[in-house]
């Protein structure tokens, strides 16, 4: 397939209209980790557990959104790097803490009654 100028126009004209309708709908209403707020000063651990997993889906739409801003050159490449760098540590330590709570899952799944 041969690639013309008014196709590559094209499909850029429409990267860009979804870029910035992602980054309109990712940036409002969503939460920043110092807007979650306890209830008590005694923290369960699923509120701590809910309260790390929303921070987490925060620094990915966060990423999300400046990946999405460089695609049409609204932020720089080293705000890109550091925020995919980021996005990567959340993402390790998430799966990190799944397969620690799957390990403890399967020990209490094999203790004897």
């Amino acid at each position: 397939m041969t690639v013309t100028f008014n196709h590559a126009s094209s499909a850029y004209r429409d990267a860009t209209r979804v870029a910035e309708k992602i980054i309109s709908e990712t940036g409002e209403g969503q939460a920043t980790p110092s807007q979650i707020s306890n209830s008590g000063t005694k923290t369960d651990f699923s509120d701590l557990l809910g309260q790390s997993l929303q921070s987490s889906r925060d620094v990915g739409y966060k990423s999300e959104q400046i990946s999405t801003k460089s695609i049409i050159n609204e932020t720089s490449l080293h705000e890109l790097v550091g925020a995919v760098n980021n996005a990567e540590l959340t993402l390790n330590t998430v799966v990190a803490v799944r397969d620690r709570v799957i390990s403890a899952y399967q020990d209490i799944v094999k203790m004897p009654i």
